[in-house]
């Protein structure tokens, strides 16, 4: 059960993003369809965002986070030998070591996992899968100067790309399959 919602706070239009909620909402930030320019597209992100809810990304993150800033407390107050100073400054350093060494990567791992899994219900629904190609090199065109990915949440644009074209192989059949049980999506942007 899935409730797609439209963000439109004014700030927000130009800001080129959506996200789901672990109770299965999906916010559309309303600057993102300037770079949707097809069904496809559209299709390609929401089914990205529903495999956000059903692979429980955001419980996954909520769980990670909370390990690692344990481990991250302990090891600084180890580290600080008692020292406030010391323990302050090792636990800066290591919460940034953790962000780009454990969380910066694990979530890159959901995006990339997202992109497969909504790939396929993209497919399952009868949209085209070779469609998320157009749709990652539009928002790669409309992202602002983006950070290096090893310093990013996300995959860039061109490793999204590859990813999806590995996968189809697999996704062109359950589309094919998809057009055969007589599944015909259409929906107005």
């Amino acid at each position: 059960d899935f409730k797609l919602e439209l963000w439109t706070a004014a700030k927000r239009e130009d800001v080129y993003n959506a996200f789901a909620t672990p109770a299965g909402h999906i916010f559309f930030n309303s600057g993102l369809f300037a770079a949707l320019e097809s069904e496809e597209e559209l299709a390609g992100i929401i089914g990205h965002e529903i495999a956000h809810v059903t692979a429980r990304h955001a419980n996954e993150r909520a769980s990670r986070g909370s390990f690692s800033n344990v481990g991250v407390q302990v090891a600084a107050v180890l580290l600080g030998g008692g020292n406030q100073g010391a323990t302050y400054t090792a636990y800066e350093a290591l919460q940034a070591g953790a962000a780009l060494g454990i969380m910066l990567p694990f979530s890159r791992s959901q995006e990339s996992e997202a992109d497969v899994i909504g790939l396929e219900y993209m497919a399952k629904a009868g949209f085209d899968p070779r469609e998320s190609v157009p749709l990652w090199q539009n928002m790669g065109q409309e992202a602002e100067e983006a950070p290096a990915e090893f310093l990013s949440t996300h995959p860039s644009s061109e490793t999204r790309i590859d990813q999806l074209v590995g996968q189809f192989g697999k996704t062109l059949k359950i589309y094919n399959e998809a057009k055969q049980a007589g599944k015909t999506p259409s929906c107005s942007m």
